[in-house]
């Protein structure tokens, strides 16, 4: 069975695509009444929480289900997937679903990498990226994989893809991408849950610290990524 999806892979997921593009297109263009529920939601933010409300324990499956597939696909950017989840659920609330979707994505996202091959990855991402942080592909070392992951500015949904096809072991990954996402997850969620509430001062003052926090990080990105290949490589060699 593995050995024939194996050899059908590329057959089966072009059509997976297709029949789930066909679906979404036939959704909009026909205005069905589902389609219209969806736009009300996101639209209404009170309605929004009155609903998720009513869906119980529900609410927090169907979020962390977002929160994986908005990692493996990108339909929408993490960071407003993230506000979100404060904005629903409280700060920690908020922060415990995103981490589980996020790991989840993640992981799944390395497993598709690691099933699909090189091939498909460098297809898959840009060629910056791919220059960029191609180096991946040859890493091991849980401090790099945090480090990634750590860093603002980088295309980490991409970079699960790139991991998948390193050596590094799924459970090493899982772990430690987690970790690393964690900060900024808790940030955005505090960020989102402060806003629902009206504490804007809260919201400015954590948006304050984070930004004074991330500016060095992201300034300096070349430079520690450099600084972590040439690490990943002394230690490869």
């Amino acid at each position: 069975m593995v050995e024939l999806i194996g050899r059908y892979r590329w057959p089966l997921l072009i059509g997976a695509s297709a029949l789930s593009i066909g679906v979404c297109a036939w959704f909009i263009i026909s205005d069905a009444p589902g389609w219209a529920y969806l736009v009300r939601l996101y639209e209404d933010k009170r309605f929004l929480k009155q609903t998720l409300r009513d869906w119980g324990i529900l609410a927090p499956i169907f979020f962390i289900v977002l929160q994986a597939l908005q990692v493996v696909v990108s339909p929408i950017p993490g960071e407003a997937t993230g506000f979100l989840g404060g904005y629903l659920f409280g700060v920690w609330g908020g922060f415990i679903y995103s981490t589980i979707g996020l790991t989840l994505g993640s992981v799944a996202a390395f497993a598709v990498g690691r099933w699909l091959g090189a091939r498909f990855v460098q297809r898959m991402i840009s060629q910056e990226t791919w220059d960029r942080l191609g180096f991946i592909v040859e890493a091991e070392g849980a401090i790099l994989c945090f480090i990634i992951f750590l860093i603002p500015g980088l295309p980490k949904d991409m970079v699960c893809y790139l991991f998948g096809i390193s050596p590094m072991p799924i459970w090493v990954f899982a772990v430690v991408s987690g970790f690393g996402r964690m900060p900024g997850t808790w940030i955005l969620s505090a960020q989102g849950a402060h806003t629902a509430t009206g504490q804007y001062i809260q919201v400015v003052l954590i948006s304050a610290i984070a930004i004074a926090v991330a500016l060095p990080l992201y300034y300096y990105r070349k430079r520690i990524v450099a600084w972590a290949q040439r690490r990943n490589h002394r230690e490869g060699t």
